[in-house]
């Protein structure tokens, strides 16, 4: 089963193709995404690596933590499920400025 890595520190200039070969080191690389932030279209520093089996994914944790990829040592873990975390609170929204929303003066 395949095992979900995930890869923070990146260099901005890292793409899918280098993330995909770097850890293709380790074992055979399912997939390989460098996340971008949608309007700049420019590397968020972060990615996910899919290895193909459970003990790749080891393998790839134990030896390529700390290493450098495009001049940075990027990190290595297991990525956590989206359920996992504990939801977003909205941030707060404009609105009125006078209490209540009426303008009452």
């Amino acid at each position: 089963m395949a095992k979900k890595l995930f890869v923070g520190s990146l260099s901005y200039n890292v793409n899918d193709a280098e993330l995909q070969n770097f850890f293709s080191q380790a074992g055979t690389v399912e997939s390989a995404n460098v996340i971008v932030d949608r309007i700049s279209g420019r590397s968020r520093g972060f990615g996910f690596v899919e290895m193909s089996s459970d003990e790749e994914a080891k393998t790839a944790m134990e030896t390529l933590n700390g290493q450098e990829l495009d001049g940075r040592k990027i990190v290595v873990n297991e990525a956590k499920p989206m359920g996992d975390k504990p939801p977003r609170r909205g941030g707060g929204g404009g609105g009125n400025r006078f209490r209540g929303g009426r303008n009452d003066f």
